[in-house]
């Protein structure tokens, strides 16, 4: 994984998902995660991709409007990072992500954020369709509990792990945040 040709994606991290309607989410540690890896990102002068979710839902925390709709601090976007805003789950749906990346010759994305089951693996999906190479952090995403049709309740931590493991082998890789950290590291020309 070359780090000229590898983005790191960062889904919805927005003040929003702080609500507490969303209910119980696992992995309190996913920011701090997104922080440490990005971090490493920008010192070796990768490509940052921060995407930002404006919701059409008229009483969604991230509509544009509402304070919720704002990036975190720890991710706002620097000079040379792109800003990608969507409507749906998928960040290539919509936006001229495709043609950023590949404009860019990137052939990997990493992906972390907010929520694995959602825009996490709808932008990991569509990524491994268009070609791209895919690896999605493990613990620098997070889930939120869910109840299904049936009035079945699924802890965030059961929804987090069967999204990744629905990703892993199929649409890509799942690494945790060390070994994403020392595959950069052993990939540092």
């Amino acid at each position: 994984m070359h780090p000229k040709r590898t983005a790191l994606l960062i889904i919805d991290v927005q003040q929003g998902f702080e609500d507490p309607s969303w209910g119980a989410r696992n992995n309190q540690n996913a920011e701090k995660n997104i922080a440490r890896l990005l971090k490493a990102w920008r010192d070796q002068d990768g490509l940052v991709v921060c995407v930002q979710h404006l919701s059409t839902e008229p009483d969604s925390p991230l509509r544009p409007g509402q304070p919720g709709v704002q990036l975190r601090a720890e991710v706002q976007p620097r000079e040379g990072d792109l800003l990608i805003q969507k409507r749906v789950n998928s960040a290539f749906i919509g936006t001229d992500l495709q043609t950023q990346l590949e404009a860019r010759e990137i052939g990997t994305v990493v992906i972390v954020g907010l929520t694995t089951n959602h825009c996490v693996s709808t932008t990991a999906r569509m990524a491994a369709n268009l070609g791209f190479g895919v690896v999605v952090v493990d613990d620098a995403t997070a889930a939120f509990d869910h109840t299904d049709h049936r009035g079945r309740h699924f802890d965030a931590e059961t929804i987090h792990a069967a999204a990744l493991a629905s990703l892993h082998d199929e649409f890509g890789a799942v690494l945790d945040t060390e070994a994403m950290l020392t595959a950069m590291r052993s990939a540092t020309p």
